[in-house]
């Protein structure tokens, strides 16, 4: 059993099970209970007269039957041996319970008796298992609620019946609850709403306490709703019930209105309000045993059915019978009348306020359980609602609260079940009370609003309102009109913001971050496919497949909602000229393209926004097509059950009724037809309806016509209606209930043109329930964004001028940062539906609010926006959409970047956001080269940049502030602007500015592209005279930034590069004078080639070439920076050469390094690099080994530096024949006799070109570099065995290099140049070159056709040289000199076999002219090298000629590197 729950200052006593006995001090402790409350009632009788004298008298009457039966339990009690759970409660009940219905006992006495019942009910010894505790329970309901007793004073009466209130209440409470009926359950609430009704007259406490017990009791009642089976199964033959009759009251009923007379001494509870009586004399309930029968109207049978029902085990019925008694409450306000009244306003907010308040405590507890109920919910969906939506208009602020607060409840419980109740609730209340337009007044809109926004709070509401009515081409845009209604309310128009504005931008707020929320949930559906019509298929009454799946209704809704649109703008054709709206709705296929009269009713029925005017015309005209129209039209209508006027006015309310009879005749004869068919009631035939229809017409215009002054009396009407139905007359109260009904309410057969949220009339609420029952299923929403794209596409723009409205006007930081909280959500739903001019309008939007973009007219702008909350709250917000959602910012960059530039200019930047940005990547550089490379260069240009650097950075901004100036001496800086500055700081960090550059390698390619071209654009257009140094300083700023970006995102090199490689080309043609800018552009660009160059085959071409851009500088440009441009040129070969494969590459390279062959600062490093290629071949290739020559060659002739580099080039010069060499090696091994010949050919001019350099080098001025050139020449012509030279290139050889520069040098000789020093030796030396390179070669030339020719050559020039006169006379070496190598020459070429005597005819030129020009030299030679003795002894002695002859003499004169070479 349990504890008992005893009353405080009793032990609890602890209760054995059942089957012991319980110890005797439990029994005792209960029976001394009852035994006391006894003896409470008792004394208090004895108190009285009547009672007390007769018990004390002596005489042997009788006690009263009272008193006796209070005695008897008295003796009974001890001497009960069973545990109380068996004893019949009836048994100690009844005694008490006799005293209460007792009427000649006094209100103390029955005050007694109560407390004594309420302490036993409250014992918890009755509960179900108590035997016999049905009976009891009944016993005790039915003795409270027909309590009687005499009233002596007020406040007894008041005890009492606060003491009934108590007991009533502790029923219901009470375990054994469960065992009440129906029927009692009905009394009890019955019996305390008659109280409450009293207490009117009588204390506030009274009154209080009624109330609240009545609170209670539906608590108590509804919470056993959710346990409560399903009772409906007992209604007969599923018969369903007609609508219930309006109330269980009088319409005189009237609350409190009259006193009571309590000069009667009884005071009997039931008659007590006579005119309140909502039973019959058998108090049944709530509303008379006939009336509450739940089956009523399906015969007597029924009858011991519902009184079956009503003494069952309370469930169902009760509740039923309750919330149908707590609406008729609401309607007795409605039928009252207000003539009477003194006090209307309290009147009329007292009692609907409490009905409301029971109403909402009701459906909160029986929650969504009601909807297993179709009594209750058919309640909710029509009395109900027609009620909130009357009392929804209230002008009691108490009232329309709760009226938004039961709407809550409700769509949170049974929002399934009541669509277009809510739809209803939205367009007729809450939306005309928000706004002051209607007339609502300020408190009305500031409760409806805070209605919306807690609607709003809720996470799934704005999405279903959408899915379920903006989507249904039958119902209003309900989510748009909220949407647009928030963002209205939250605009301040010339006016300070109020609350309101705050709580209009809270709902708003709470629909953005709902659709944040679910991002995060999946089903981002941004690849939504675009709904489209192809062709026309009827859609007006279209259902979808599954409405619990979203696969299924998302595409549904999707496509509903485009129908619509489409229908929409299909209106304002239609409006404009009814002929071209219906053809442009046959080409956007929304009617098929051979009209039909279905398809254009619908149009007319559904559409909203049509001019009704027009649709009145088009279904009045006679034409065919039209006359069928308006039939189908009529057959759109549902008129089953309906009045005739309430059907008419239905009809009348979708267009205007023309003004011609017969068109009148038409419209009218279509609606009778339709109405007869559905509703024949007591019409005989269609033309009843038709005559009544028109008769009605006439009395709406005679009735409510100013012109008509003579009204139609209900006597007129009744009779002008006589034998109308078919040949019969109507009921007279028939037509009198049609008369009143339209002397009352006109028929109005103009239409407002869709005026705004309609009202809710009778006719229309009951067209609404008909059409609730055919409407598509309420759509549940889960958490996945399925619409919010297309939801967020219509409020956004919206959205974010009310969020910047109020953020401009704000002041509260609390508001700025629910602005704030606003932005960033919609930032992320713009990003992830790829919304991106959203999130650039919003970008824009925010912008504007970080001040930073407003002309600085403040003396210190850091500490202004040190001081400005809100521009640095911007400005973080900014920063973080930025490097968040930068994927989907597109003309947004432009305003970020102007922010970023003008905390730039103030200095707030973090020293080296470029800097940083560009160098993250660096550490993936090669090691060797990486971090120290970037040093350099960075410390190079920052030293070197002149901008006005009054700002590096933060910490320099603030020591300027620190700093005294010379002219007039500063105050230090004061709390507050270090306080201010300290907050800059903190700002700016938060913002990292930096990362946005850093990561643009994350970022999608469009954005990053336009964030380049931002760059560039802010940059501005470099122009060629003097820009300020503000505009450098930027231009600088944003080249360092686009660079930075670009070498950050190497591998979408090709995406950026076209745009970054112009802006560059436009710094440096447009330059004339050394700038920091210009120096950033053209550093930067060797800076990406460097980078880059590893990681880009495909694009090393593309990149080498825009190394030309620094070719093309400007003179005194160029002359800046070479030493530095040549520097990277060099670190850039060091690093990449071997990825520079192209010709075009290698020839941008060696032009760039061959310029500073002749730069004084520069040459040193551009021979470095040209070292590092050509040194031991490493990098020389077919490709580049020309251009490299020729670099050396220029080094070579450059007398910037030393003579010894000179020399060193010419090394390189010499040293690169050996790859010539290996190249033919190789070529020969690897590749096929065809491929090999091409490749010789071209080693063989590659050759040509470097003998061409050497003889180049071989004329200059200083004596070393000329000599070391012949010496590197000879090297280069004789060291060639490795190389397949043809002979004709041999040929060319002589033409071009040899004898050219034995020409030139000899006129360098006799030219009498005072630059050229000891030309003599180099005469010499060239003379040998020219002897040992023929006397090599001559195997080869002797076999050539023009090896004659070649000789002469060689001759003429031996001869000019011993001829020549070096500073006018000749020279004693070169006498010596000639005259022994020819000698040699002729030798070898004796033994060689070249030079023979010949006797053939005419072949002996050779030998003719070889004596010819010999003796012009030394005409001893002929009998040297031939001495005259016969040809065979001549033949026999060549080798000891040719190892003696020369003797002494000669040796000591050849040069060693000629001796040796003869033989």
């Amino acid at each position: 059993m349990g504890r008992l729950k005893l009353q405080s200052g009793i032990k609890a006593i602890e209760e054995e099970p059942e089957e012991f006995e319980p110890s005797d001090p439990n029994r005792a402790t209960l029976a001394c209970m009852i035994n006391a409350e006894v003896g409470a009632v008792l004394a208090v009788m004895r108190r009285n007269v009547r009672w007390g004298g007769r018990y004390m008298s002596g005489d042997d009457q009788l006690e009263h039957s009272l008193i006796q039966s209070l005695k008897a339990l008295r003796k009974q009690i001890f001497s009960w041996q069973h545990s109380w759970h068996s004893i019949n409660p009836t048994v100690y009940l009844q005694p008490f319970l006799e005293v209460i219905r007792s009427d000649e006992t006094g209100a103390p006495i029955t005050g007694v008796a109560l407390s004594a019942v309420y302490k036993i009910l409250t014992l918890d010894v009755i509960d179900q298992s108590t035997a016999g505790v049905e009976d009891a329970m009944h016993l005790v309901v039915d003795a409270v609620t027909s309590c009687r007793f005499e009233v002596t004073d007020p406040a007894s009466e008041e005890v009492v019946l606060m003491k009934i209130l108590q007991v009533l209440l502790s029923c219901m409470k009470s375990k054994a609850s469960v065992m009440l009926s129906n029927q009692h359950v009905c009394t009890i609430v019955n019996t305390c709403f008659r109280i409450v009704h009293q207490a009117g007259s009588k204390s506030e406490l009274l009154q209080r306490i009624a109330r609240h017990t009545m609170y209670e009791l539906v608590k108590c009642i509804f919470s056993h709703l959710p346990d409560v089976e399903n009772t409906e199964h007992a209604l007969v033959n599923g018969v369903s019930p007609p609508k219930p009759e309006v109330g269980g009251l009088d319409n005189d009923y009237a609350f409190g209105t009259k006193p009571l007379e309590n000069g009667n001494s009884n005071s009997d509870l039931d008659g007590l309000v006579s005119s309140a009586s909502l039973g019959s004399n058998i108090s049944t309930g709530l509303v008379s045993m006939e009336e509450s029968a739940i089956g009523t109207g399906s015969g007597k049978d029924s009858l011991p059915y519902d009184l079956h029902l009503m003494t069952e085990p309370y469930g169902v019925p009760s509740m039923v019978e309750i919330f149908h008694f707590l609406c008729s409450l609401l309607n007795v306000v409605e039928h009252m009348g207000m003539g009477s009244r003194s006090n209307t306003i309290a009147f009329d907010e007292d009692v609907p306020f409490f009905a409301l308040g029971l109403i909402n405590s009701a459906i909160e507890l029986g929650g969504s359980s009601i909807r297993r109920h179709p009594r209750l919910l058919s309640l909710i969906q029509d009395e109900l609602f027609r009620n909130l939506m009357q009392f929804g208009l209230s002008m009691s602020p108490l009232i329309l609260s709760m009226v938004c607060s039961i709407a809550l409840n409700l769509y949170h419980h049974l929002r399934t079940e009541l669509k277009l109740q809510l739809e209803a609730f939205f367009s007729c209340v809450i939306l005309r009370l928000a706004q002051s337009r209607y007339g609502a007044s300020y408190q009305q809109q500031e409760v409806a609003m805070e209605a919306l926004v807690d609607f709003c709070r809720q996470k799934t509401f704005m999405v279903e309102m959408y899915a379920n009515l903006d989507c249904d081409i039958t119902c209003s845009n309900v989510f748009e009109d909220l949407a647009n209604l928030l963002s209205r309310s939250a605009f301040p128009v010339n006016c300070p913001l109020s609350a309101m504005h705050i709580l209009a931008l809270d709902g708003l707020i709470a629909v953005i971050q709902g659709m944040a929320e679910r991002i995060g949930n999946g089903s981002v559906s941004s690849e939504q496919a675009p709904v489209s019509l192809d062709e026309y298929t009827p859609f007006w009454m279209v259902k979808c497949d599954n409405y619990g799946d979203p696969s299924h209704w998302v595409p549904f809704v999707r496509r509903r909602k485009y129908i619509k649109r489409r229908l929409m703008i299909g209106a304002d054709h239609f409006n404009r000229d009814p002929k071209k709206g219906l053809e442009f709705l046959q080409g956007t296929h929304l009617l098929p393209d051979k009209l039909d009269p279905q398809s254009v009713a619908c149009f007319f029925r559904y559409t909203a926004g049509l001019d009704k005017n027009l649709v009145g015309d088009f279904l009045g005209n006679h034409d065919e097509f039209c006359v069928q129209v308006l039939h189908e039209f009529a057959w759109t209508f549902d008129f089953q059950d309906m009045n005739l006027d309430t059907a008419l006015r239905l009809f009348l309310e979708t267009f205007r009724l023309p003004g011609e009879s017969q068109k009148i005749q038409r419209v009218l004869e279509a609606f009778s037809e339709r109405y007869y068919e559905q509703s024949p009631q007591i019409l005989a035939n269609k033309d009843a309806a038709l005559l009544l229809s028109y008769s009605l017409i006439m009395l709406n215009t005679d009735q409510h016509n100013v012109q008509v002054k003579k009204k139609m009396t209900e006597e007129d009407f009744i009779r002008n209606n006589r034998h109308i139905n078919g040949g019969n007359d109507l009921p007279r109260e028939f037509l009198s209930e049609l008369y009143h009904s339209i002397c009352k309410n006109e028929i109005r057969t103009t239409p407002e043109q869709g005026a705004g949220f309609p009202e809710m009339t009778p006719s229309r609420w009951i067209d609404l329930m008909h059409k609730s029952k055919k409407t598509a299923p309420f759509i549940v929403s889960d958490s996945r964004a399925y619409l919010d794209h297309d939801m967020f596409a219509i409020m956004s723009g919206p959205t974010i001028a009310a969020i910047s409205v109020v953020f401009d006007h704000a002041e509260h930081e609390d508001v700025y940062q629910t602005c704030i909280d606003g932005f960033l959500a919609v930032a992320k739903i713009s990003a992830c539906h790829h919304l991106e001019d959203v999130l650039d309008d919003l970008v824009v939007s925010l912008c504007k609010f970080t001040t930073l973009l407003n002309p600085s007219s403040v003396e210190e702008p850091v500490l202004a926006f040190g001081d400005d909350a809100k521009a640095r709250m911007a400005t973080v917000t900014v920063f973080t959409i930025a490097n968040r959602y930068g994927d989907y910012i597109r003309t947004g960059w432009r305003n970020i970047l102007d922010c970023i530039l003008r905390l730039h200019k103030l200095g707030l930047l973090p020293a080296r956001v470029a800097s940083d940005a560009a160098d993250e990547s660096e550490v993936s550089a090669e090691p060797g080269h990486g971090k120290p490379l970037t040093n350099s260069l960075s410390s190079v240009q920052m030293q070197s940049i002149g901008t006005p650097r009054r700002s590096s950075g933060l910490m320099g901004r603030f020591s300027q502030l620190l700093s005294l100036d010379t002219e007039e001496p500063r105050s230090q800086p004061t709390e507050q602007q270090l306080a201010a500055h300290q907050r800059t700081l903190q700002t700016i960090q938060k913002c990292h500015v930096d990362s946005i550059f850093t990561e643009s390698k994350f970022l999608q390619a469009e954005s990053l592209l336009q964030l380049a071209r931002a760059l560039i654009w802010a940059a501005g257009r470099p122009q060629k005279g003097n820009s300020s140094p503000e505009d450098e300083d930027t231009a600088v700023f944003c080249l360092e930034l686009l660079i930075a970006i670009t070498l950050n995102n190497r591998d979408r090199i090709v995406l950026l590069w076209q745009g970054v490689y112009e802006h560059i080309a436009n710094i440096v043609q447009s330059t004339v004078m050394p700038c920091a800018l210009v120096e950033k552009a053209v550093f930067g660009l060797l800076r990406i080639c460097q980078r880059l160059l590893p990681y880009k085959e495909n694009l090393a071409d593309e990149l080498l070439r825009s190394l030309q851009l620094v070719l093309k500088l400007d003179a005194r440009v160029a002359d800046a920076y070479c030493e530095q441009i040549t520097q990277e040129v060099s670190r850039l070969v060091k690093a990449n050469a071997t990825h520079i494969r192209s010709l075009m590459g290698w020839r941008t390279i060696t032009s760039l390094l061959s310029i500073t062959a002749r730069h004084p600062e520069a040459s040193e490093a551009g021979f470095d690099a040209l070292m590092f290629i050509m040194s031991d071949g490493a990098h020389l290739l077919p490709a580049n080994y020309v251009l490299c020559v020729d670099a050396a060659r220029q080094f070579a002739e450059s007398r910037v530096g030393q003579a010894e580099r000179s020399v060193r080039a010419l090394d390189l010069m010499a040293g690169s024949v050996d790859c010539l060499a290996k190249w033919c090696h190789d070529a020969k091994e690897a590749m096929g006799e065809e491929e090999s010949a091409k490749l010789s050919q071209d080693i063989g001019e590659m050759w040509l070109r470097l003998v061409q350099g050497l003889r180049k080098v071989c004329l200059d001025q200083r004596e070393e570099v000329r000599n070391h050139a012949l010496l590197s020449l000879q090297k280069c012509l004789t060291g060639v065995d490795g190389i397949d030279l043809p002979h004709g290139l041999w040929l060319q050889c002589f033409d071009l290099v040899i004898f050219t520069m034995l020409d030139d040098l000899l006129e360098i000789a006799q030219g009498h140049q005072k630059d050229y020093r000891n030309m003599e030796g180099t005469l010499i030396i060239a003379v040998k070159l020219l002897s040992k390179v023929f006397l090599q070669l001559l195997h080869e030339l002797a076999q050539l056709t023009t090896f004659c020719k070649l000789w002469l050559g060689v001759l003429s020039r031996m001869e000019k040289y011993l001829k020549v006169k070096v500073k006018g006379k000749k020279n004693e070496k070169l006498q010596e000199v000639v005259p022994e190598l020819l000698k040699n020459t002729l030798v070898v070429m004796k033994n060689k076999g070249v030079l023979v005597q010949r006797s053939a005819l005419g072949g002996d030129s050779l030998w003719e002219l070889t004596w010819l020009h010999v003796n012009n030299i030394a005409p001893s030679l002929q009998n040297e090298v031939f001495p005259d003795q016969d040809w065979e002894q001549s033949h026999n002695n060549v080798g000891e000629i040719g190892g003696s002859v020369p003797g002494e003499k000669s040796s000591e004169s050849m040069p060693s590197e000629v001796s040796g070479t003869g033989g």
